[in-house]
């Protein structure tokens, strides 16, 4: 009895060894933002497409250039049967300047492009929420992997303990003759393969702290682990088809396809309108000056012009009609490659609802399993005792024990990253809803320990 007592309350008592909480779901989080590459990058390719609207607008507003220019000027010339200017080298210089302004008046594939640009800006905006969501994602999965983890580990020490106590009464039993040698090997089995588990475990640990690692730059330790009174719930929205409802409307992937297949049917028109003709305000002002010339006096010239150009388009060797087909095949692709988002995050919701729905059913299911498998190893070390039971039966029930633990870890895991992934596919993920999660890893525990169930 002492020892079922002792083996029950090591399994109770995983993670009492850990260190204390120095960071939680959230923090790390918050240290994600501003250490990871990829939302970095993100961030980058957002300032980048905002510039795309100011390129847009350019192309409606008018254009100045400035040019000028000194030269110095070696000329050698020599008139025949001329008696007015004398033949001879003239050496001057000559400077001057320019200054030329272009107005669009009308320009339909300017306007195109600018209509194109805040489509743009749109595009680059969803892309970085979508970053954003993602990050939440990445840094829950890589922490509660690292939970999965620790708990991998300590269960296999808790395992190995526990088979440790069985070897060493195996071992006296047969001495004293009240067992057979095949008792003592079964337990030396199980033995040495919970060794290979434990290493096993803890190469694993190592990985998923390096993975956390990644996205935060530092080397995550104690980290909070989720709380005693953990109790799944169900969605808040029950109907799954509101959930894609919903993710029709916001999701952010939709929205960056979306955009791309506004793009493609303006592309068309612009490439349509290489048809079109182009007006133009020109105005243009310029003087120059030179101490000499080939008649050997000098001049200063000034010249201002203003009016109005119109540009139409003949015949291009067929290049606009080409572009135009290319647009509109552009055109069709963004069509179904729209249509095959739409398809993928309806599928998706789906896939997370059931995900979070299934995951509250099985949590419930494996914390019964669990009460029933701590039953059925105390009713086998009891048989042992009064040699109703054998070793192997032990060691069977210890082992199945170990692995509903271990499942129950998993799928309390599961859930909570389904929950954020069901706001992700509906395009409403933000940090208000990690923080609930994280919530999750204070109920029950106090500030000073933190033991798992």
């Amino acid at each position: 009895m002492r020892k079922i007592k002792i083996l029950l309350a090591a399994l109770t008592t995983i993670g009492a060894t850990h260190p204390a909480i120095s960071s939680d779901l959230l923090e790390t989080y918050h240290a994600a933002q501003s250490q990871d590459a990829v939302i970095a990058a993100a961030r980058a390719a957002r300032r980048a497409g905002q510039e795309k609207l100011a390129q847009g607008r350019s192309l409606l507003l008018p254009s100045v250039n400035l040019s000028a220019n000194s030269t110095y000027n070696d000329s050698t010339i020599q008139y025949k049967n001329n008696f007015f200017f004398p033949s001879g080298t003239n050496r001057y210089n000559s400077s001057g300047y320019g200054v030329n302004l272009v107005q669009p008046l009308y320009n339909r594939q300017n306007w195109t492009i600018y209509s194109e640009s805040e489509l743009q800006v749109l595009q680059s905006d969803a892309q970085f929420g979508n970053a954003e969501q993602d990050l939440i994602l990445r840094v829950a999965q890589a922490y509660f992997d690292i939970l999965m983890a620790q708990d991998n580990v300590q269960l296999a020490e808790a395992q190995k303990i526990a088979i440790s106590e069985q070897l060493e009464q195996a071992k006296r039993n047969f001495e004293v003759g009240t067992s057979t040698i095949t008792d003592t090997h079964e337990a030396q089995a199980r033995h040495d393969l919970t060794n290979a588990q434990e290493i096993a475990a803890r190469n694993n640990l190592e990985i998923k702290k390096r993975t956390l690692q990644q996205l935060t730059n530092a080397m995550p330790s104690g980290l909070r682990q989720l709380g005693q009174q953990f109790k799944p719930e169900m969605p808040q929205t029950s109907d799954m088809e509101k959930w894609v409802d919903e993710a029709q409307q916001h999701n952010l992937q939709l929205v960056v396809a979306q955009a791309a297949a506004e793009l493609a049917e303006k592309e068309v028109v612009r490439n349509h309108a290489g048809h079109y003709p182009t007006l133009d305000l020109v105005a243009n002002h310029s003087q120059s000056y030179a101490n000499g010339s080939n008649y050997g006096v000098g001049s200063d010239n000034r010249t201002t012009a203003i009016g109005v150009q119109l540009n139409l388009p003949l015949y291009q060797g067929g290049a606009i009609q080409s572009r135009l087909r290319e647009a509109e095949a552009n055109r069709d692709r963004a069509r179904e490659e729209l249509e095959n988002v739409r398809r993928n995050i309806a599928l998706q919701v789906r896939q997370a609802y059931l995900g979070v729905v299934d995951g509250v059913a099985q949590v419930k299911a494996l914390q019964q399993a669990l009460k029933s498998s701590e039953s059925v190893l105390e009713a086998s070390k009891l048989g042992q005792e009064v040699g109703v039971r054998t070793n192997l039966d032990v060691l069977n029930a210890q082992q199945q024990l170990y692995s509903t633990r271990r499942d129950l870890y998993q799928a309390e895991y599961s859930y909570l990253v389904s929950q954020l992934r069901l706001k992700a596919a509906a395009g409403t993920l933000s940090e208000d809803d990690l923080t609930k999660v994280n919530q999750a890893l204070y109920q029950g525990n106090t500030e000073q320990e933190l033991v798992r169930k």
